[in-house]
């Protein structure tokens, strides 16, 4: 009956005095664990974002040019160390290195993020990340990790395109002419070798775009590889029959724009009118 008769506030107190264990005030107030370790990654990722950063260079621009470096000087140490890295690039496979890139760049250096793709910006009404800086933060490492594989393989075909086309013997004739090496192997040389190179550039680049699977899982990059995961897991047929479709006229596509820059580079394959 005293219970009862006891006010509300003096209940309420009564029973707060009862509670052995009460927790401090500073414990009570902490926020959510998830609220505060997203701002300790923010208050370490600060740092990097006032740095210079590096930008992701396509395979190509890198690949020609170090071939044919280590065509011509196959036994300097730069054509060694060339040749030598090369072959690690071309062998390690693509899963362990974006592992160890996010290893070392994420979780050692904390200079990357790794994973996701940053904050987006809609471009035609296609949501897309490039178009800030922490986008392209987002999207280094996943682009280095595509990079290596590609810009091994095309120095080892430039060089031993190099190596073969210096012993042909259009390249001697041109050397006993007098030509400047300058000219022997811009003209005679990487024009001849370019060939099979363009042909493996555009057969790369089509899988780069469509069969990057690896990366996209490894980095969480919602990318069209990972979207075709998703939907044979979750039997989208529409969508899997979509992506085919995309794919396909993809690479009709890559393979005409070859064809017409074989047509560029070697006048023998030129298209002329036949004379009946």
């Amino acid at each position: 009956h005293r219970l009862l008769a006891m006010p509300l506030h003096e209940h309420e107190r009564g029973q707060q005095h009862d509670r052995p264990d009460q927790e401090p005030e500073d414990q009570r107030a902490a926020p959510p664990f998830g609220v505060a370790a997203h701002e300790r990654e923010d208050e370490q990722e600060q740092p990097a974002r006032e740095g210079d950063q590096a930008r992701p260079v396509d395979p190509a621009v890198l690949g020609v040019p170090l071939g044919l470096w280590a065509g011509l000087k196959p036994h300097s140490v730069a054509g060694r160390s060339i040749t030598a890295g090369s072959i690690l690039g071309f062998s390690l496979p693509t899963f362990w290195v974006g592992l160890m890139l996010i290893m070392v760049f994420s979780v050692m250096l904390g200079w990357l993020p790794s994973n996701g793709r940053g904050p987006t910006t809609l471009l035609l009404g296609i949501p897309v990340s490039f178009t800030s800086v922490e986008g392209w933060r987002h999207l280094i490492l996943p682009a280095t990790n595509l990079a290596l594989f590609k810009l091994a393989l095309l120095i080892r075909l430039t060089r031993a395109g190099t190596r073969e086309a210096l012993l042909q013997d259009y390249v001697k004739f041109a050397r006993a002419k007098g030509l400047s090496n300058a000219r022997v192997i811009g003209v005679h040389v990487l024009r001849n070798i370019l060939i099979p190179i363009v042909t493996v550039i555009g057969l790369e680049f089509g899988s780069v775009i469509a069969f990057a699977i690896v990366t996209e899982s490894v980095f969480a990059w919602p990318g069209m590889g990972k979207l075709l995961i998703d939907s044979i897991n979750l039997l989208d047929r529409p969508i899997i029959v979509a992506y085919l479709l995309v794919i396909v006229f993809m690479f009709i596509l890559i393979n005409l724009l070859v064809d017409l820059l074989y047509s560029a580079l070697d006048p023998r394959v030129r298209l002329t009118e036949s004379k009946g």
